[in-house]
């Protein structure tokens, strides 16, 4: 399991939990779990969203492992300019 901390925008849609917990072991595997447990974060993650995993952001990398015990944060997709 992955515990995936959350921004405090999308705490409502989770009845204010700072956290949720998904089964995944990718950042792909992440996003898609989460939209499927948690269905009023769907329509967010498919706007595009970045995670970060340790420390590093990823936005771009489905396939990046997500080890279990990771520090995990869901943030606003980051675009450059």
């Amino acid at each position: 399991m992955v515990e995936v901390h959350l921004w405090s925008g999308l705490r409502k849609l989770v009845d204010g939990a700072e956290s949720v917990t998904v089964q995944a072991d990718t950042v792909g595997g992440v996003l898609r779990a989460l939209a499927r447990d948690y269905p009023p974060l769907a329509p967010t993650i498919e706007i595009g969203v970045s995670l970060a995993v340790n420390g590093k952001i990823y936005a771009n990398d489905m396939t990046v492992p997500v080890p279990e015990g990771a520090e995990v944060h869901l943030m606003q997709q980051l675009k450059g300019g």
